[in-house]
């Protein structure tokens, strides 16, 4: 949430959006903890229909506790703090993604998340919809 609000405020021109899988309330607690949404627009999709229209499911263990996943966690919350959060009814288990949407709906950049902890070049995103 802190790199999408950081690009949000850098590239105001953009409508930069996050899809939380918990219920709204708990997502409030969440974005009340890691300092809010900012500019970025947050939709609460706790049955996970719209992950799943994205092709977004339930990963395998690999996907969440293979080492480089586990490093990836790691070095997230030493270099910058990062650290996983307490879940209530979100679940770990679901794959993650990030996608860059033209002005027409046409899908530009981005995909499934290959692994937990992953980093997103989130500036790539934005150079595929200028």
């Amino acid at each position: 949430m802190r790199s999408l609000r950081a690009l949000a405020d850098n590239h105001s021109h953009l409508h930069i959006m996050a899809v939380s899988h918990s219920t709204a309330a708990e997502t409030s607690r969440w974005l009340e903890g890691v300092g809010g949404a900012g500019p970025v627009n947050v939709i609460v999709d706790h049955e996970r229909t719209l992950y799943a229209s994205w092709g977004l499911g339930s990963s395998g263990w690999w996907h969440v506790l293979n080492p480089g996943s586990l490093w990836s966690v790691y070095t997230l919350g030493k270099s910058k703090g990062i650290w996983n959060r307490p879940t209530e009814t979100g679940n770990r288990w679901v794959t993650g993604g990030q996608w860059a949407v033209d002005g027409q709906g046409r899908v530009k950049w981005g995909g499934a998340s290959e692994k937990a902890g992953e980093e997103v070049d989130w500036e790539t995103a934005v150079r595929s919809v200028e």
